[in-house]
């Protein structure tokens, strides 16, 4: 006896068209959403179609339509908090709107990232959305095909000097800047920055900081001008000992941030511009016996689930995760749609969420 279970097939077309009384044409336009037909005979055809418990054929729509209705997403990394909402946004708006969303991660990897358009442009996505694995002025040539298909392209989070496409962003360099200033109207001079980006050695002015800002991700680039910005409006000098480069990952910040305690003048407040990076600097005042507030203040970037319910309560930077995943897949319909209007980035504005992890620096 088989143990798989037997499935009905699909009625036909032609099967509704005859239950329906009317022609396998109309049918097909009406199943296909193409054509013209009368209200009344659509109405007939789709409560047939629904009582015979008709399914439309993807492949065959496809074909005769030219669309897939189904939009592509490729994330730096589905398991980060921020594009898990981002995702939750992008696939509501898709799916109001009748797509259904391909997602593929590419854990910051160029070559996975390469991959994945390989896989979108090979599946005919009507449209990808993408937040690149690439510094700022990288070139990326492995977006030529998408370009020569006449793929419509979104960039979301981050943008890239050579891709001419709409673009989705936080306003990442004015949220740090006034994370920042928060800490300095506390009083803390000795501010440390934790953030993502890896060099060789250390920068050895604001000057050479700048130069790896441009081979930085663009959003990573922004949240440090924001902190290099709060600096020089208030007077402070730039200290090169309190920018710490690490891995994203929460073992590299924890020993980094390690690091950066044990400087002769530590940080009396932290700024981690990534949920990993805060995580790490935790664990790094809970090594060394530091309380937070009361020894280093601390500020993290993304509001987390748990950020409200630790003690203390974590001051952070709350970007609009949902907000920004919704705009880019209408940004991305938009121009599926046809929209012909010049290529556009729309910058949404992050909150920042004072609570309980700041207070004045220890005397």
């Amino acid at each position: 006896m088989s143990t798989e279970r037997e499935r009905t097939p699909s009625p036909t077309i032609s099967e509704v068209a005859e239950a329906a009384g009317v022609g396998r044409a109309t049918v097909a336009r009406t199943l296909g959403g193409y054509g013209s037909v009368s209200p009344k005979t659509r109405d007939r055809i789709l409560a047939v179609a629904k009582e015979l418990g008709y399914r439309p054929n993807s492949i065959a729509r496809s074909m005769t339509t030219g669309e897939t209705r189904t939009l592509g997403l490729v994330l730096a990394d589905v398991g980060n908090p921020f594009f898990a909402g981002v995702l939750r946004g992008f696939s509501d708006a898709a799916r109001t709107a009748g797509y259904d969303v391909i997602v593929l991660s590419t854990d910051e990897n160029l070559q996975l990232e390469e991959a994945a358009i390989e896989v979108l442009v090979d599946k005919q996505v009507d449209g990808i959305a993408l937040a690149p694995a690439a510094g700022r002025t990288d070139p990326l040539p492995h977006l030529d095909i998408v370009a020569k298909r006449e793929i419509p392209l979104v960039l979301l989070d981050r943008l890239v000097d050579a891709v001419d496409a709409d673009a989705v962003v936080i306003n990442n360099r004015e949220a740090s800047r006034e994370a920042v200033a928060s800490l300095i109207d506390q009083g803390h001079r000795r501010i440390g920055f934790v953030w993502g980006p890896v060099t060789t050695e250390p920068a050895a002015d604001a000057d050479d900081l700048r130069r790896i800002i441009d081979n930085a991700l663009w959003s990573d680039g922004e949240r440090l001008l924001g902190y290099l910005d709060a600096l020089e409006r208030a007077g402070i000098p730039f200290d090169t000992s309190l920018v710490t480069h690490v891995l994203k990952n929460e073992p590299q910040a924890t020993r980094a941030v390690l690091g950066m305690l044990s400087l002769s003048d530590p940080p009396t407040a932290i700024f981690a511009t990534e949920t990993d990076a805060l995580t790490g600097s935790l664990r790094a005042l809970r090594q060394r016996g530091l309380r937070c507030p009361e020894d280093v203040s601390l500020i993290g970037f993304d509001d987390s689930s748990w950020a409200s319910v630790m003690t203390p309560p974590m001051s952070v930077v709350a970007q609009p995760m949902h907000q920004l995943g919704a705009l880019t897949a209408e940004c991305l319909l938009a121009r599926v749609g046809g929209s012909e209007a010049p290529t556009a980035t729309h910058v949404l504005e992050a909150d920042f969420v004072a609570r309980e992890s700041v207070a004045p620096p220890a005397s």
